[in-house]
């Protein structure tokens, strides 16, 4: 029985751009990862080699950067629409795009209390995210954050879990709470500002962090997402990701000393997972 094609798709992952946008008073510093997904009448490459339809993924890399240049943009979710739309216009075979973003923000240096014009630095390890999917009838944009690393030090406790035979954890009504948050969300409508809705759904999820009486790290989870989406009218979902970042009790008994929740050692593996889709009701 001969093979049928059921699905293809191909581009050109991690494209990497840095652009500087020149102004009078002060430069503005991008940094992106850029992802280009094409869908289409691509059949004859597959099973014949025939590549006459094929736009070449060296042409997608230089595509990022051409538009980069020709056209400006203040949020991620701009440029990704810039280059699906490019690809779906260009090129009639082609019927869906996906471009997947992720820029790794910098912020403004201070230097005699006022931010120099010119001067950045790197944030930590959060991303900024973005997914556009645009075919002939749909658009889809999805953005998100990822690789936010946050800790409170109280106002966190686990218990009333399952105990069986292999249970070994004991109850905690004060715990440190630390996760790498990662979230995405999707969007019903474009918002008037892409970065200011970014802002809000983001500081709406560290403002619950920050001051919920967690019970569990699913307990908490709720919490933020809930709060995302009220802050954020343009979404219709959201999914968050927080692997649970554990930091043990040392026991300081062996030393003659208690340990009164001031002594740990942090781990990174093993660790729980808790990940949850909260859906406007």
């Amino acid at each position: 029985m001969p093979a049928v094609l059921t699905h293809n798709a191909y581009g050109k992952s991690q494209v990497r751009l840095t652009k500087v946008s020149r102004h009078a008073d002060r430069h503005d510093l991008k940094e992106l990862s850029i992802a280009i997904q094409l869908e289409g009448d691509f059949v004859a490459s597959y099973t014949s080699g025939d590549n006459s339809r094929i736009v070449a993924t060296d042409t997608m890399k230089n595509t990022v950067y051409a538009l980069a240049k020709k056209h400006p943009f203040s949020a991620i979710e701009e440029l990704g629409e810039l280059l699906a739309r490019h690809f779906l216009e260009s090129y009639g075979h082609v019927s869906a795009v996906t471009v997947d973003l992720m820029e790794q923000p910098w912020q403004r240096m201070v230097v005699d209390g006022k931010e120099h014009p010119s001067c950045f630095i790197r944030r930590g390890d959060e991303k900024r995210t973005a997914t556009v999917m645009l075919t002939r009838k749909e658009k889809h944009v999805e953005s998100g954050l990822d690789n936010l690393l946050i800790l409170k030090t109280t106002d966190s406790a686990f218990s009333g879990f399952i105990q069986d035979p292999y249970t070994t954890l004991r109850d905690a009504d004060d715990r440190i709470f630390a996760t790498v948050l990662s979230a995405n969300w999707l969007y019903s409508a474009p918002p008037a500002d892409w970065d200011q809705a970014h802002g809000q759904i983001r500081q709406a999820m560290l403002q619950v962090f920050a001051g919920h009486k967690s019970l569990s790290v699913q307990h908490t989870l709720h919490a933020m997402g809930s709060a995302a989406l009220d802050a954020c009218s343009a979404i219709e979902a959201i999914t968050l990701r927080m692997p649970n970042k554990h930091h043990l009790l040392v026991n300081l008994q062996l030393f003659g000393m208690q340990n009164n929740n001031e002594i740990f050692v942090p781990t990174d593996e093993p660790y729980g997972l808790i990940v949850g889709t909260l859906r406007r009701g």
